[in-house]
């Protein structure tokens, strides 16, 4: 049980994290992110968050263990 528990703190606390971060990118930019890729279609911006997401995630994944 107490794997268990654990276990569901990390992912949550992982979230968390991945969620600010996220929220910080949109912040930082000059420019709505999600206007860029759901209203103008900008492939290229898409593939380059998705970079960033998936190193993030490798990041939080890596921290946690």
């Amino acid at each position: 049980m107490e794997q268990i528990s654990s276990t569901l703190l990390y992912a949550i606390l992982g979230l968390v994290v991945f969620l600010i971060s996220l929220a910080v990118m949109e912040i930082i930019t000059k420019f709505s992110i999600r206007k860029k890729i759901v209203e103008e279609g900008n492939i290229a911006l898409a593939i380059v968050l998705a970079a960033i997401i998936a190193s993030l995630g490798m990041i939080i994944s890596a921290a946690i263990q």
